[in-house]
């Protein structure tokens, strides 16, 4: 039986979900994951024909895009309720829960009252998940990526706005408890070395109900 194959087999968790702010990787280490554990992927849909009214600040963008994004997140996480005990280990790359984070951002008091609803509904119909990978990255390295990789419309987003959101992921994840979290400092992450991927694998295969945090192999070298 091959590495991978035993780390499969004594992965305690069928359903994970990785999340963290845009350009944090999440995508990225939930395709990487996906191919070592023979599991399937959930990828969150980012295609949203009011997104860019948003960023251009239209009068009612945001409650539009807002509501979208979580029609489409709950469409599909709503189809992971069928899913057996016998089927594939499952990972996505977004969690639900995290819809809110952005909604609280950019949502009047109106509109909350009117997505809160919504969003009450939808979260009890849907698949939990068993683990929660939180990707943690800096401002700095927000920036940095963005500039480097970022469409035209995400370079023209506020850094305060970008540092509001930031602070509002950590805050969230701090208090998350409703699974166990796995917390990873994801600044200098290194998805294509196969020591920090497996060592990250071993480490939740270890998870128990605490929350762990972790430094890539990658990063502590450097330090």
């Amino acid at each position: 039986m091959s590495s991978d194959q035993k780390m499969k087999t004594n992965l305690p968790f069928r359903h994970i979900a990785i999340e963290g702010m845009m350009k944090s990787g999440k995508t990225k280490l939930a395709r990487k994951l996906a191919e070592k554990l023979g599991a399937r992927v959930v990828y969150d849909r980012v295609d949203n024909p009011y997104l860019a009214d948003f960023y251009n600040e239209k009068e009612g963008a945001a409650f539009l895009a807002q509501l979208v994004f979580l029609v489409n997140r709950y469409h599909q996480q709503s189809a992971l309720v069928q899913r057996t005990l016998f089927e594939e280990t499952i990972i996505c790359d977004y969690l639900f829960e995290k819809d809110k984070i952005y909604a609280y951002q950019t949502l009047t008091d109106d509109e909350l009252l009117v997505y809160e609803k919504i969003f009450n509904i939808f979260s009890e119909r849907i698949a939990k998940p068993d683990l929660v990978v939180y990707l943690q990255i800096s401002l700095p390295t927000l920036l940095e990526r963005i500039k480097r990789w970022g469409s035209e419309l995400e370079k023209n987003i506020s850094e305060g706005y970008l540092k509001d959101v930031l602070e509002a992921f950590d805050y969230f994840f701090f208090n998350y408890q409703a699974v166990p979290l796995f917390v990873v400092k994801a600044d200098h992450l290194e998805f294509e070395d196969e020591e920090t991927i497996q060592d990250l694998i071993q480490k939740i295969s270890q998870i128990k109900k605490s929350p762990l945090y972790y430094v890539p192999l990658s990063e502590a070298k450097d330090d």
